[in-house]
């Protein structure tokens, strides 16, 4: 193992895959809050094994945006992702996941939260690099009278983890919690877990030693995400966009939506992207609004000029254009 930053990237896992497969080359890619390691990683591979070490430096958002593309562009004979852990060895052939934790220290900022919930009862979630660390921040509450819970994982997910857009274990104790608690810096997983239960939602963040409510920043984002369904039920051309990266290739959905559309009236064209962003939308002509089934974090989270809709969010969109209801929308365990 090795360690900077607080950040433990388990090299030693690493370092004997390339032992026993004996590649030409490798490369390797994380989240951008550890490139930096990911960096390191690759350098003292080059000075062991004397192999290129190709750092892919493209974003990589989760297990659906692991760049194994790139890999393969760049003919490496192994890829490494480091820092998603999940409940599964591995995705493809020739693909490795590898755990990166973060070592910082809860204890502090677990006290600071024992006092603010001390009565209630909650449940305790987090992302990969703090999985870790669950058992003893769920000591630290319990003992000052705090009821915790973890919920069971489910599909890729480990116990108490979520995702950006997936959170079974959050969702499936919503019925028996005062609240949600957060492990870690993240807002974005935060705010995912409040919009998807409905329940208020802190934030653990031993970086700051600070706990903090993102319910009212959740609320702001599901506004934005409501307002631009009804901005979109007014428009008269649609963009479906498919995602090119490997886990977000729905082609499915897409079709599916663009066939209610058209029975609802609605003119329809089909695109494809590997990064949807303002400024390639803006290149397309003629389109009044769109809906992406790659990722739902990329409509509620980003900023757009015309409505771009997310898979809940294009949901709900029929159902207005059908006269129905909406309430309850971005309220399910996994917003695919």
């Amino acid at each position: 193992m090795f360690q900077a930053e607080l950040i433990i990237v388990d090299e030693e896992r690493i370092f004997k895959e390339i032992e026993e497969k004996n590649p030409a080359s490798v490369s390797l890619n994380g989240p951008d809050g550890i490139l930096p390691q990911v960096q390191d990683t690759a350098m003292r591979i080059t000075r062991k094994f004397g192999i290129p070490a190709y750092v892919l430096a493209d974003t990589t958002w989760g297990t659906c945006d692991l760049n194994t593309n790139g890999a393969k562009v760049l003919g490496s004979e192994i890829q490494f992702n480091i820092g998603h852990t999940i409940n599964t060895e591995s995705l493809e052939k020739n693909l490795v996941l590898i755990d990166a934790f973060d070592d910082v220290e809860f204890d502090s900022v677990a006290g600071k939260c024992a006092k603010m919930l001390q009565g209630k009862s909650i449940s305790l979630v987090t992302d990969s690099q703090h999985l870790h660390q669950v058992g003893r921040v769920e000591k630290i509450l319990t003992d000052n009278g705090i009821d915790v819970k973890i919920g069971k994982g489910k599909g890729q997910l480990n116990d108490g983890q979520v995702f950006g857009c997936e959170f079974y274990p959050a969702s499936e104790l919503k019925k028996e919690v005062d609240a949600y608690v957060f492990l870690g810096q993240s807002n974005f997983h935060a705010a995912g877990i409040a919009l998807s239960t409905n329940l208020p939602t802190y934030v653990l963040d031993p970086y700051f030693n600070e706990v903090r409510e993102v319910t009212e920043f959740a609320r702001k984002l599901k506004k934005k995400a409501t307002l631009a369904i009804y901005r979109a039920a007014e428009a008269k051309t649609f963009g479906v966009i498919v995602g090119l990266k490997e886990g977000q290739l729905s082609k499915v959905f897409a079709l599916k939506m663009k066939k209610e559309l058209e029975a609802e009236g609605k003119e329809v064209q089909l695109f494809a992207l590997t990064d949807i962003t303002n400024d390639r939308l803006r290149n397309l002509k003629g389109i009044d609004a769109f809906i992406q089934v790659a990722c739902p974090r990329i409509s509620t989270d980003n900023q757009f000029d015309k409505p771009v809709l997310s898979t809940p969010q294009a949901s709900a969109l029929l159902k207005i254009l059908r006269k129905e209801n909406i309430d309850g929308y971005l309220e399910i365990p996994h917003w695919l």
